[in-house]
């Protein structure tokens, strides 16, 4: 059986890029999809970063975007972004991305937003990341990746791939969600898994795709949760062309709302690695 998804709306509306998605309080097992649509090939390793040399992200691999964007990146969030070890480190063998109340720069909040913008680009394999999530009312962190033609076309009609979205105030669920023209911002094609007595704050969980011509798989822990295929999109499926990675810790916006005194910082988004394969 393939899940049929459905365009959702909700009250806030975005301009710039940054994954959003609506989230549903409902919690999806696994399913069986329509067989000529799962790869199961997906075996050879392209790029991968285990984070075992401590210190700064591996350049090769990493870049950021620094600052507050443009309208706290269309989504008034919060938070500087910067590549200051206060924010952005290697060490224990994970990534730490920490977001600190400070004042910075004009902002009430630091954190770090990494991309592989430029370095590291993929169309169609398994792509997936094992983290901890952080928690609290307003945090909002996020693992997920943008077209390749981002800078030519810009948002939504480069596509956009959200492997893992989380409201820090609902530490039991995450979103996985697709962003492309007809269905972006309040609407994006998009379903949530919910975890059964378990938090995503308390331990690490593994979050991926597989990702094929004609669909997106989404697992949480090897559990598929959804399929998304050119049929679900209300508008052209933009998903056959190079996407760039992005890992971030945003601060506040109108998905999660402002972090309340009851917030609890710093908070830390550890990411233990990041795997991306191919079937070739």
């Amino acid at each position: 059986m393939k899940f049929k998804n459905r365009i959702h709306s909700n009250r806030f509306q975005r301009f710039s890029y940054l994954g959003a998605s609506v989230i549903l309080s409902v919690f999806f097992t696994s399913c069986e999809p329509d067989e000529t649509q799962v790869v199961t090939n997906f075996t050879t390793i392209t790029m991968q970063d285990e984070f075992d040399v401590a210190g700064a992200p591996n350049s090769d691999i990493w870049g950021f975007d620094i600052g507050r964007g443009t309208d706290g990146w269309g989504n008034k969030e919060l938070q500087y972004y910067t590549d200051r070890s206060d924010n952005v480190v290697v060490e224990d063998g994970m990534l730490k991305i920490t977001a600190v109340s400070e004042s910075y720069q004009g902002a009430a909040y630091t954190s770090a937003r990494l991309k592989t913008q430029g370095k590291f680009e993929q169309k169609y394999g398994r792509f997936e990341a094992r983290i901890k999530l952080p928690w609290g009312q307003g945090i909002w962190p996020a693992f997920w990746m943008l077209g390749s033609n981002f800078d030519t076309v810009s948002w939504p009609q480069c596509g956009e791939i959200d492997i893992m979205e989380f409201k820090g105030q609902e530490p039991t669920i995450i979103t996985g969600s697709l962003h492309g023209p007809g269905y972006s911002a309040a609407t994006p094609v998009t379903k949530s898994y919910e975890l059964i007595n378990d938090r995503f704050d308390t331990g690490f969980h593994v979050f991926g795709i597989e990702w094929g011509e004609d669909y997106i798989n989404y697992y949480v822990d090897d559990v598929l949760y959804n399929q998304i295929t050119p049929e679900d999109a209300d508008g052209e499926w933009v998903f056959d062309q190079p996407f760039f990675i992005i890992l971030n810790l945003a601060i506040g916006g109108n998905y999660v709302g402002a972090p309340t005194t009851n917030t609890v910082f710093p908070q830390e988004m550890l990411v233990d690695y990041v795997r991306v394969y191919s079937a070739e």
